[in-house]
């Protein structure tokens, strides 16, 4: 059967029932029909054990972070452990472009998928509302007399869109002052990265007021509290500052709100999210995006720093198909048994645990996502490798069931002193030096290299005194260094610095490097030209 096949098998619970595994009652919830909701609800904070699922670099069909988060959720609840999950909103990007759904897989989903992978409460629509609202004020502004005196030429925030369409990567708009303009996916918008960092609405209008808008003719900042512009983006994002509540397949409660990605944003679910599931729930299991050099640095050097957040263990998952692929093998041919590739590509898996056991100094339990295609020879070999630390485990095929051991494993670890955690890099230094602190201690490179354009960027984040907020990396998923053709465990690379853009609001510096497209692109044959929906809406092919 397919993924989701399987999950129209299942009946689900109503989220009233699921909701009061957390302790809370309807009262709580703003009922989204009888699977869904959103928490209404101010939670204390209390320590909870903090899971962070993380993996090494992936091939463009994902390695299954989120069907293991889910299958590990569900094992701890089979273990009698008070659980909540804690994702990410799926984008209407990857849904209809390369990877499909983004809502687990096999026995381990969270459901219902078709709503969550598509206008899931109204999360990401109201996000890109808030967002064009601005940029419609900021135009209507120098339309009607430009009184700040915005120069068009240096707009600095731009529109969004969730939909891979390159075509709008690049556009001109026409009136009194034509410009240039461009559009970035709603992932990689700063209201996307607000909305996840906001705790509560009063910060939320103060993160939206401080928005760069653009610079004046005498090169100053305006904001978008100038245009008095913030309380009406909270207004269309009141609603969607609420997490939502649904449910696994198995019953788990699973809390999923906001998805910026982790290539070109931060990568992690929200702030208030990952607080109020672990006010509510013993154990806590969450995901950032991609590997380990983006995602999860991205969460223990940036989410964690700023919401004082300390997780107990980190899993690192890795799949056979990868390490082939960093082995030096073909995309087509990974299916095939090649142990040599498999263990040239371990290096790849070597250094995201390097990364977390020596750099961020957690607790850490490897685990083989175990796919039909793995042969007992490759797996042997990899637990040659890892050693002790690895646990195969088969959640895709079995659910929980199927993550009892690595369950069992995680617990141990979050039995552990963790307060040896630490970050890559100090706030204090300079932009420079923590671009390449990441550069070198996380990606295993060896400088950086700044063009013409990042050079006048700094110029202009010093000069605002800026220089002492956290940063986030924009560079592709499939290498460690900023090529995606540079596979395996490269060294001593340069990484160029394109640009270097400020996210005032959010609270962070976006570095830019490589090729990386804060608007990505549909591929040759879009998963969309592959769905179907028949007279009965029955949808096929999401994921």
């Amino acid at each position: 059967m397919t993924d989701i096949e399987i999950a129209r098998n299942y009946k689900p619970k109503k989220i009233v029932t699921i909701a009061k595994k957390l302790g809370l009652t309807e009262s709580d919830l703003i009922l989204y029909g009888k699977y869904k909701a959103k928490i209404d609800k101010k939670v204390a904070t209390k320590k909870s054990n903090l899971i962070l699922v993380t993996a090494i670099n992936p091939t463009k069909a994902g390695e299954g972070k989120t069907t293991v988060s889910i299958g590990l959720a569900d094992a701890l609840s089979i273990l009698h452990k008070k659980v909540c999950l804690a994702l990410r909103e799926p984008s209407l990007g990857p849904v209809f472009g390369v990877k499909g759904g983004a809502t687990g897989g096999g026995l381990s989903q969270v459901v219902p998928m078709e709503d969550i992978n598509l206008h899931f409460n109204g999360d990401f629509h109201a996000i890109t509302s808030a967002n064009n609202l601005l940029c419609a004020l900021i135009d209507n502004h120098i339309f009607q007399g430009n009184a700040l005196n915005i120069n068009p030429d240096k707009v600095l925030f731009n529109r969004c869109l969730d939909m891979n369409d390159r075509a709008l990567r690049e556009i001109e708009i026409f009136g009194r002052q034509p410009r240039k303009e461009k559009f970035v996916i709603t992932a990689a918008s700063e209201v996307m990265a607000i909305l996840c960092l906001a705790e509560n609405l009063e910060d939320l209008k103060e993160r939206l007021g401080k928005i760069i808008v653009g610079l004046n003719y005498k090169n100053e900042p305006v904001y978008a509290k100038d245009l008095s512009a913030q309380d009406s983006m909270a207004i269309l994002l009141n609603d969607a500052l609420k997490p939502n509540l649904v449910q696994t397949l198995k019953g788990t409660p699973a809390i999923i709100h906001c998805g910026p990605f982790a290539n070109i944003a931060h990568g992690c679910n929200s702030i208030v999210a990952t607080k109020m599931a672990c006010s509510l729930a013993d154990f806590v299991v969450t995901e950032a995006g991609f590997g380990s050099d983006l995602g999860a640095e991205k969460f223990l050097d940036f989410k964690c720093r700023i919401a004082n957040l300390k997780p107990s263990c980190v899993v690192i998952v890795a799949t056979i198909r990868a390490l082939k692929l960093h082995g030096g093998v073909k995309i087509e041919n990974v299916k095939t048994e090649n142990l040599q590739a498999v263990k040239m590509g371990y290096a790849n898996l070597q250094k995201h645990i390097d990364t977390i056991k020596n750099v961020f100094k957690l607790p850490y339990v490897v685990t083989l996502n175990k796919f039909d295609s793995d042969t007992q020879k490759e797996i042997a070999l990899l637990k040659e490798l890892v050693g002790d630390d690895l646990v195969v485990n088969e959640v895709w095929a079995k659910g929980g069931k199927g993550g009892l051991i690595l369950a069992e494993k995680v617990i141990e670890q979050c039995q552990k002193d963790n307060s040896k955690f630490s970050f890559s890099y100090d706030l204090n230094e300079s932009v420079e030096n923590k671009i390449k602190d990441i550069v070198v201690k996380i990606y295993g490179g060896k400088e950086i290299s700044l063009s013409k354009k990042s050079k006048e960027s700094l110029d202009y984040i010093y000069k605002l005194g800026l220089n002492k907020i956290p940063i986030i990396i924009a560079k592709t998923q499939y290498s460690l260094s900023a090529d995606e053709h540079l596979l395996g465990a490269p060294k001593d690379f340069v990484v160029e610095i394109e640009d270097i853009e400020i996210r005032n609001g959010a609270g962070f510096l976006v570095v830019i490097c490589g090729k990386i497209m804060l608007m990505p692109g549909l591929s040759k044959e879009p998963a969309a030209t592959k769905m179907t929906i028949d007279n009965h809406s029955i949808i096929n092919g999401l994921f």
